[in-house]
């Protein structure tokens, strides 16, 4: 169970239970929901859509949105199977990221998943845009660097993040793919990520939780130290 989840709402990844693994990419997919209505939202619904399917119909959950952090395979190729099956709408990610999506199939293939499908989102993400679900809500940011478009959601109220692959525990996403820069993602990390606060509890998209001041203290590559410039003349 992640800690601190929005109010009236839980949130399981792969870093707490195996419903969430995917083979061969292994990514972490969030289910929120509101304990009243029951209506939940899934993010990154990369693959294995059997059983977070189960993870639904065990817990009595209705899916009404799927929210995407970006683009690549792992975090997006199910997202048009599971729309279509439930008539719901995918919101996210940013429209940087297109190129990605439409090419979800052509990716897929390589890695032999042809399952994975081509979409257009319902709703592209931007920068101070707010995701909701039955009153809870998650304000986005838009942090490139791992991929152009790549945005994450925060949780004000419970102090949690979903980042995707942002950030990790003890790491940072790869930009040695298409239109990656370290450069704007470091400054993302930085500028958008760190100033949310250092209780900020947040899921990566890979591997455990952590929370962003443990990174500012411990993370080999955007740990605070490291940046650090000498005032002495």
């Amino acid at each position: 169970m992640i800690r601190r989840p929005p109010r009236s709402t839980h949130c399981i990844s792969s870093a707490a239970s195996d419903v969430y693994k995917r083979q061969p990419l292994m990514q972490n997919s969030c289910v929120i929901w509101n304990e009243e209505t029951k209506n939940a939202a899934v993010t990154d619904p990369g693959g294995d859509l059997d059983k977070i399917e189960s993870y639904l119909e065990t817990n009595g959950l209705k899916l009404k949105k799927i929210f995407i952090t970006h683009g690549h395979l792992d975090h997006a190729g199910g997202a048009f199977n599971l729309s279509q099956k439930y008539k719901i709408t995918i919101e996210g990610p940013h429209k940087e990221d297109e190129f990605l999506i439409s090419a979800l199939e052509e990716h897929g293939k390589m890695y032999g998943l042809s399952d994975s499908k081509n979409f257009l989102p319902d709703r592209w993400l931007e920068d101070g845009d707010q995701l909701e679900l039955d009153g809870i809500n998650f304000d986005v940011y838009h942090c490139p660097g791992h991929t152009p478009g790549h945005v994450i959601f925060h949780n004000k109220e419970a102090k949690f993040a979903i980042v995707g692959d942002v950030l990790f525990q003890g790491s940072i996403g790869r930009t040695d793919f298409p239109r990656g820069n370290h450069e704007d993602l470091i400054n993302a990390i930085r500028t958008k990520l760190w100033p949310l606060g250092d209780d900020v509890t947040f899921v990566p998209g890979h591997g455990p939780v952590s929370t962003f001041g443990q990174e500012r203290q411990t993370n080999p590559y955007v740990a605070d130290q490291l940046f650090k410039t000498s005032n002495s003349e």
